[in-house]
């Protein structure tokens, strides 16, 4: 609990001076103000993360964190357990949606066996694995506290092994049957929402299921004591005892991708209602970290939208996407370049003799 807190503590502010000064930039392109919209606030934000008016991202990856769920005993998915590893080979061999965007946008994958349920072995795997698989949420916790306190802490570790090589942007991806249903129960546990609102179709389950889907959460809800007095819902304490009892070790995973990428002064990208969920967790524990995350896009999963404004989050896009993967957080590394090439390559009225309005 030490190093994690000390990780916490090393988080800082945005840079406030450097956002300024990226916005005087702004102001200065041959252009009404603020008439680039989100690409502005791409740039003013990258910009104050990085601490650079004009950041270069030579090297970005997209760490997939793949964990199983023993919820999916439960039967709350339309795909069985045994898809998470032979994904997590897919990803690693090249064929998933996620590498088909990850080499459009010039960055790299990479798998993070967290906790997969199999034995894998791959020269391009990172393994972190703390347990093949987390316990039955419906049943028990589904972590103990030291489980996840490991999987936050491999998280940063990935995060700062690639910030030593060069990567600085940052996109969060997963894979891991069974992961809406925690990511739901997250959901409800850290905004008191009820299960009909957060709990989404996953996979594609069909009605009979999704309301089965919810008595597992509610189910899970109670039986660790989630729903119980009143608590704090908003301290940091309440959302490390939630990510234990109801997460993943790729959602704790995932929250130390964040950690350890605002700890580093990178970017780092949300993707759909998993990731969100991470992020939700990541900023009850170090609020800071917020200011580092940028939302890809709005999920077809219900619930995801209130994961996104309960972090303060607004998505780039819209797509109707919900494959997860990081799919929708590479699409917007496009974007985050493209904010930084306005910055780099557009003409100031001064440099094109153009006159102001």
């Amino acid at each position: 609990m030490d190093k994690l807190q000390a990780i916490i503590d090393s988080i800082k502010p945005v840079h406030q001076d450097v956002v300024n000064q990226a916005n005087e930039h702004l102001n200065q392109l041959t252009k009404p103000q603020g008439s680039l919209g989100k690409l502005e606030d791409i740039a003013r934000q990258v910009a104050g993360i990085t601490g650079e008016v004009m950041p270069i991202f030579e090297k970005k990856a997209v760490i997939v964190m793949a964990g199983d769920h023993g919820v999916c005993e439960e039967g709350i998915s339309a795909y069985p357990a045994e898809v998470t590893p032979q994904m997590v080979l897919n990803f690693l061999y090249g064929g998933a949606a996620v590498n088909v965007l990850a080499r459009h946008a010039g960055a790299e994958v990479v798998c993070v066996d967290m906790g997969v349920n199999a034995d894998l072995e791959h020269p391009n795997l990172v393994s972190r694995k703390v347990r093949k698989g987390t316990r039955n949420m419906a049943r028990e916790a589904a972590l103990t506290l030291d489980e996840t306190v490991q999987a936050i802490q491999a998280g940063v570790e990935v995060v700062d092994e690639l910030v030593e090589k060069g990567y600085r942007l940052f996109a969060m991806g997963e894979m891991g049957i069974g992961n809406t249903t925690a990511s739901a129960a997250i959901l409800c546990a850290l905004t008191g929402l009820d299960a009909s609102v957060a709990v989404g179709r996953g996979t594609g389950i069909d009605d009979e299921r999704w309301l089965h889907k919810q008595s597992v959460v509610n189910k899970a809800l109670d039986v660790n004591e989630l729903r119980v007095g009143e608590v704090n819902r908003s301290s940091a304490e309440y959302a490390l005892d939630v990510l234990m009892k109801v997460g993943g070790l790729e959602i704790a995973g995932l929250v130390g991708v964040i950690l350890g990428a605002a700890k580093n002064r990178c970017p780092v990208v949300v993707d759909g209602f998993i990731s969100s969920a991470a992020a939700l967790v990541a900023s009850r524990l170090a609020p800071l970290s917020a200011s580092y995350m940028l939302a890809s896009h709005l999920s077809q999963e219900q619930g995801h939208a209130k994961l996104l404004e309960a972090v303060g989050l607004a998505a780039m896009l819209q797509m109707d996407m919900r494959l997860g993967e990081g799919t929708g957080a590479v699409l917007a590394f496009n974007l985050i370049d493209a904010a930084g090439k306005i910055m780099k390559e557009m003409a100031t009225f001064e440099s094109a003799g153009v006159s102001r309005g």
